[in-house]
């Protein structure tokens, strides 16, 4: 090693351990037992109360905290190597995500096996997200296109597990913390079990090393040194995914340590995966106490989910990250697909009209029991009657969002989810419950508003010398969602909402909608509705890509620019009135290209057209499914859109 590699790697090495030493001790402290740290310097070494506290509970916290944060830091470093992709982690990858759904899973169908073996059990949908993402992201493993499918495998398994705890919330009762991740630990029993477990991989990890530093070269030149790259490749996924599992078996799913450790270490001058693996599980370590010591500094006596403070601190980080990738790489033009056969609008838009009128029709007639053809009864007319309407009018308009979003991010994948608008709303709602405990459930679209507008204005700043290039605004919106979503965590938390009622507005409900909510949907769909098709033939003109785009006159920029706008005000509209629902944006485009094509006007009325009827259908289910129980619109949107979603990542190669 030289002289200066030796020195970088003394200091980082030094400096981590005396700031995690620092950091353990103030850790210690913390809790609603209080002392300070002189008194647990001596009282911590005679039997008492500070021992029995320290012992039994705050040490097991901290050392679960040293090694997840350790584990999750190497894995990681691992992945991005892996995946020759910056942006690489355990929970931009979705595995995190998978792993914590078949723990649901388990503890709903299996309890005894989560009890046993909550281990395999991660392990299982660790394994089973690592799949997807490589089979969907294709061989070469393109950053970007990594990135939305992690994402879009997160938000699969999130919707998933969503429904599952609102289903069955006696049997998750107490996941949503957990969940959310936190270092909790009554005993040692967790402890006793990852330690083991993560070092024996972390050994296994530190022996992959030179393989890995030869794997960095390129698969070409390995395998011509000699390397069995496949093996290599196939024994580091398993180091990876099993460091993963184990830490959310235990601890829950922890984001963005993985991302933010390995790049800090390499920025630090740190090179080779031998030294990048030991200083990143020491400064992973670091990054998770700290993360766990500010949230409880934040509030005191309170449990705050350690991994909704990691993606406080690593939205910023990501969006960095995103930032820098998408400048390196080269702009996209390719189109986002269509038919070449299309159906003619005056053929297929009386066939959509017909089936929306079948399906409004059961959804008014049928309660989930029985069958009331008198819609003009007080329970259907003013219950009934304006929720069936208010959802065929969100899903339009959400449709809407998904062909402005697609057309101008040059992105198959783009909707208001993929920007991070629905993620900022829900956050920007919960600040205003946080801020104002008591005010009225009707003030909650202001707090989207804002929330919403400062999603937009992010991507605007950061996008704008670079001319809003889609890879850049696609990667921005990545991290401004991990951003929102932890956002949310932690005012959920602190407004001590009731969970049950939190998940059902964050996963986007048409329940209880009257009158008003009906006219409001209206006024917003009519006041954006003509901005959206004047902005249709601009979008016809950036199919060709930019560089014909701006021969033909366009201004690129201002396009965009306002393109942006007007998709993210229609989407914000739609997230006052029925909360965060993904999926219809990004599915219901999707299926009206493959009809009539990919020019905007008619795309953007049968995208609009069946957005309302996969809304409207979606809120019969919910409502008639475990009548008389209610499932919100969007998990049930989720589940519809899901296998067709896959179907088309897979498509995509």
């Amino acid at each position: 090693m030289p002289g200066k590699l030796k020195q970088k790697s003394f200091v980082s090495l030094t400096g981590g351990f005396f700031l995690l030493l620092a950091l353990s001790v103030i850790h210690l402290t913390q809790g609603q037992a209080d002392y300070t740290i002189s008194e647990l310097l001596t009282g911590v070494w005679t039997e008492g109360r500070i021992q029995d506290i320290v012992t039994s509970l705050r040490l097991p916290r901290l050392v679960i905290g040293m090694i997840a944060g350790g584990a999750l830091a190497v894995s990681g470093a691992v992945l991005q190597t892996l995946t020759n992709n910056p942006l690489a982690s355990p929970g931009t990858l979705g595995i995190n995500a998978g792993a914590f759904f078949f723990v649901v899973i388990s503890s709903i169908f299996f309890p005894g096996a989560l009890g046993d073996f909550p281990f395999i059990t991660a392990l299982l949908g660790a394994v089973l997200s690592s799949v997807l993402v490589v089979g969907l992201a294709g061989k070469a493993m393109e950053p970007v296109r990594v990135a939305l499918t992690g994402m879009i495998i997160s938000l699969l398994f999130s919707s998933l597990t969503g429904a599952l705890q609102l289903l069955f919330e006696n049997e998750t009762n107490g996941l949503f913390l957990w969940g959310s991740g936190t270092l909790v630990q009554l005993n040692w029993e967790g402890v006793q079990f990852a330690a083991p477990v993560v070092l024996m991989l972390f050994v296994g990890a530190l022996l992959l090393a030179k393989p890995m530093d030869i794997l960095s070269l390129g698969e070409d030149i390995a395998s011509s040194l000699g390397q069995n790259v496949q093996a290599v490749k196939l024994i580091a996924w398993g180091v990876a995914i099993i460091l993963s599992a184990a830490v959310v078996s235990v601890v829950g799913p922890i984001g963005f340590i993985g991302l933010m450790a390995p790049h800090i270490v390499r920025m630090m001058g740190i090179r080779g995966h031998l030294q990048v693996f030991i200083h990143s599980f020491l400064w992973g370590s670091v990054m998770l106490i700290g993360a766990d010591v500010l949230g409880r500094l934040i509030q005191p006596g309170q449990e705050v989910p350690v991994g909704a403070m990691t993606a406080l601190v690593g939205g910023p980080w990501l969006l960095y990250l995103a930032w820098k990738t998408a400048k390196s790489l080269k702009r996209g033009d390719r189109q986002v697909g269509g038919t070449t056969k299309p159906i003619r609008l005056s053929v297929l838009t009386p066939i959509l009209i017909a089936i929306i009128a079948v399906v409004m029709i059961l959804a008014l007639s049928f309660n989930g029991a029985a069958w009331n053809f008198a819609w003009l009864e007080p329970a259907v007319w003013n219950f009934r009657v304006p929720r069936v309407l208010t959802s065929f009018i969100v899903g339009v308009m959400l449709a809407i969002t998904g062909v402005i979003l697609q057309g101008v991010l040059r992105n198959p994948l783009a909707d208001a989810s993929v920007l991070g608008v629905t993620s900022m709303a829900g956050a920007g709602a919960m600040l205003l419950l946080v801020i104002f405990p008591a005010i009225p459930a009707a003030y909650l679209p202001l707090g989207a508003t804002l929330g919403a507008a400062l999603a937009l204005g992010t991507i605007l700043v950061t996008a704008w010398k670079n001319n809003f290039q889609p890879m850049l605004v696609a990667l921005m919106g990545i991290a401004i969602s991990a951003f929102g979503s932890a956002a949310t965590q932690v005012f959920v938390v602190k407004a001590k909402l009731a969970v049950a009622s939190a998940l059902v507005w964050l996963s986007g409900s048409t329940y209880a909608k009257g009158w008003d909510d009906v006219q409001f949907a209206l006024l917003l769909f009519a006041l954006f509705i003509w901005p959206a098709i004047y902005i249709t033939r601009s979008l016809d003109t950036l199919t060709f890509g930019d560089d014909v785009a701006a021969g033909l006159g366009l201004d690129i920029r201002s396009t965009r620019v306002w393109a942006l706008v007007i998709g993210v005000a229609i989407s914000t509209a739609a997230v006052s009135i029925v909360g965060t629902i993904g999926f219809i944006g990004l599915v219901a485009p999707h299926i009206a290209r493959r009809l009539v094509g990919f020019r905007h006007l008619p795309l953007m009325l049968s995208s609009g057209l069946i957005g309302g009827l996969l809304l409207v259908a979606a809120d019969f289910i919910g409502r008639i499914l475990i009548a008389p129980k209610d499932i919100p619109s969007g998990l049930i949107v989720a589940l519809i859109g899901t296998p067709y979603l896959l179907y088309l990542l897979r498509k995509m190669k």
